[in-house]
Parts: C-alpha cells; sequence; structure tokens
C-alpha cells in the first residue's frame, strides 16, 4: 500500500511539473528589459495591456519597460545583452549595415507614423509644396529625418531644395511661438498637440506617398537561434496584447493611465487622440506581418540618403517566421 501511494504522489508530481513546464505562471519567470525607444506614452498600450492581463506572465516572461534611447536599444540587442527591443525599420538596416547581428521579428506599426507639418496657411499640402521652404527637425537622424527624405523623393525633390533647421525635439513650442513654420513630426504626436492649441496645421504623412518599415520588435540572432521558444513567446503576448488595444480601445486607455506618469497632467482628450491615430496606424488583416516591399523601400530610401553604402540581405533582417 505504501508503494502505491508514492508510486501515485510521485505521478502526480511529474504531471504538475509537466503543467508548469507549459507556460504556468508557478514556474520561474524570465525577467526582460525592454527598451522603448522613447518615454512612457500611450502609444505603448499594447505593451501595457498585456502586462496587466498578464499575457507576458502567462508566456513565462516578467517585462520591465526602460525608456532609453532607441539607438542604446538597439546596440544592447546588437551586443547580445538584450534579447528584445523598440524599434524603427531603418534602425534594423543601418545595424546590419555596422555588422550588429540584428533581426526584426514582428511589426507593430503598418505605416511609417511621421509627417511633415505646416501652418495651414502656406498651403502645404503635397511633398512639392516644400520646394525653397525651411523645415524644422530634431535633427538629420532618426525617424523624422528619413521620413522627411521620403517625401522629398516622393515629390522629386532632394535636400538643395528645401532648408533644414535641426531645431532638437522642440517642434511644438516653436510652431507655438511662431519661430517655425513647417516642421517634422509624428501624426500621434505633434499635429494633435498643435490644433489642441487652437493653431491650424495640414499634415503630409509620409504613409500617403510610400511604405516603409516602420517600429516593431527587434531581436539579437543569438535568441533566435538559442531561443526561439521565448521569441515566440514574446510575441504571441505583445500580439495578444495589441489586438486587445484595438479591439477595446477605451479600457486599454484606462489600463494606460498606470504606466504613464503624471498622466492626471495632461490632456485627457489629446491622449485619447494619440491612442486612435497609433491605432489607425497598426491595423492590419495579419498583426506583426512585414511586408518585404517596405523593407525594399525603406532600404532604396537610405542607399539615396548614402547612410547605407551597398544593398543588404534582406532576408536576414526581419522575418516572418513567428507571425502566426
Amino acid at each position: 500500500m505504501f508503494r502505491k501511494i508514492v508510486f501515485l504522489m510521485l505521478g502526480l508530481a511529474i504531471a504538475l511539473s509537466g503543467c508548469a513546464g507549459s507556460g504556468s505562471t508557478n514556474e520561474a519567470l524570465t525577467r526582460i528589459s525592454l527598451p522603448m525607444g522613447y518615454i512612457p506614452n500611450i502609444q505603448f498600450a499594447p505593451f501595457y495591456v498585456a502586462v496587466e492581463k498578464g499575457y507576458f506572465r502567462e508566456a513565462g516572461i516578467e517585462i520591465e519597460f526602460d525608456y532609453k534611447f532607441e539607438t542604446d536599444g538597439v546596440a544592447l540587442v546588437g551586443a547580445g545583452e538584450l534579447p528584445f527591443a523598440i524599434v524603427s525599420g531603418e534602425q534594423v538596416l543601418l545595424a546590419r549595415a555596422q555588422g550588429l547581428p540584428v533581426t526584426y521579428v514582428a511589426a507593430w506599426y503598418q505605416q511609417y507614423p511621421v509627417s511633415v507639418i505646416a501652418r495651414s496657411e502656406l498651403g502645404v499640402i503635397v511633398p512639392q509644396d516644400l520646394k525653397g521652404k525651411k523645415i524644422g527637425l530634431p535633427g538629420l537622424f532618426g525617424a523624422n529625418y528619413i521620413g522627411l527624405r521620403a517625401l522629398l523623393n516622393a515629390g522629386e525633390l532632394t535636400e538643395a531644395d528645401v532648408t533644414l533647421d535641426a531645431i532638437g525635439f522642440n517642434q511644438v513650442e516653436l510652431m507655438a511661438a511662431g519661430e517655425q513654420d513647417i516642421i517634422v513630426g509624428y501624426a500621434a504626436n505633434e499635429p494633435l498637440q498643435l490644433r489642441a492649441q487652437g493653431i491650424a496645421v495640414t499634415e503630409i504623412r509620409v504613409a500617403d506617398y510610400v511604405q516603409l518599415a516602420a517600429n516593431g520588435i527587434l531581436a539579437s540572432e543569438k535568441v533566435i537561434e538559442e531561443n526561439p521558444v521565448l521569441v515566440n513567446a514574446f510575441i504571441e503576448a505583445f500580439l495578444k496584447g495589441l489586438g486587445d488595444t484595438m479591439a477595446n480601445p477605451d479600457e486599454a486607455f484606462t489600463i494606460s493611465e498606470a504606466y504613464i506618469p503624471n498622466f492626471s497632467e495632461l490632456d485627457a482628450g489629446v491622449q485619447r487622440q494619440v491612442l486612435d491615430t497609433s491605432i489607425e496606424q497598426w491595423k492590419t488583416d495579419r498583426p506583426g506581418y512585414s511586408d518585404p516591399k517596405a523593407w525594399e523601400n525603406m532600404q532604396n530610401v537610405l542607399l539615396d540618403m548614402g547612410l547605407i553604402s551597398e544593398p543588404l540581405d534582406l532576408s536576414k533582417a526581419f522575418t516572418n517566421e513567428f507571425i502566426p
């Protein structure tokens, strides 16, 4: 009888162990520091929702949000010190051109989120209208610069046809003060803030003229090779949060409040517009999927700008193997 009880207990222990291995919250969690590339913001609602609803925990992951610069996240992933980071598409190709072993494993934004914003009285409606104009942007780097160059290309213009003014991340303040008439910013940020201040602006969105690889999840080649199960689990949890955010933005908005310092001091109406505009940029029939054409277009822009010297093997720059 004693031996029978022992065997029963042993069998129960094995069964419980098997359950824990299938993603139970009882098992030890893999702790991941995730570089976000920007300050806490409502645009990160899918991640906040995925954490709050336990999707990452169910996947065996504990997330710590790290709001460091995008380039810092790329460098750490490239060095194998972190498994993932949130980055824009151009950063992937720039990193690989420098020999960093990184791969884009899931698309988040389906539309490149950058716009050129101008005071309405200027009549800047299409890229060709930028000829001869002064344009304020954070600097000759990053997604703002890439997006502007893509729009200039679409209008058959070059940098020589415009005057670029590096103003830092002060686009809204300087336009509101009358010191800038045309700026480059994010469709879900600067134009919404300006209109909320009563400033009428027009907007030329990059996504209306060219499809470029936009923001998504970057992984190291090391973690893809050594732990594809972790990559799959991370992406699955994120996509659940993304799906819930798009299906129920009211709930996502409420959840995100706790993750954004001083949220109560922000204009709730503007923040909701930011979320709604972002959701429009995320929509797709196949969440997470990277369109190869978007990567070809991005590479062509970077080649034209001289930021990369020769075409890269795009099959190594991005993958859809982890997308349902």
